[in-house]
């Protein structure tokens, strides 16, 4: 897996990570797998894709959530 498949340009989706040649964010990634969708049906509605795009997708998500930040998941009172 290649994590060079994702790239940030300020003149690409704002510098979002996106997948390499195209306008397909690591987010919106994130989004359609979280709602359920799988590998099989993102493949199909994106033929330019690859599995091995997805997966470094994912594994740029998991290496940016391993910074040193705190992610608060309720409102502190």
């Amino acid at each position: 897996m290649d994590i060079e498949i994702i790239q940030s340009n300020p003149k690409i989706m704002m510098g979002k990570p996106v997948i390499a040649g195209t306008r397909i964010t690591v987010e919106q990634l994130l989004e359609k797998l979280a709602a359920g969708e799988t590998f099989e049906q993102i493949l199909e509605a994106h033929p330019n894709l690859t599995e091995e795009a997805i997966l470094a997708a994912l594994a740029f998500a998991s290496k940016a959530l391993r910074a040193d930040v705190v992610y608060p998941t309720v409102k502190a009172v």
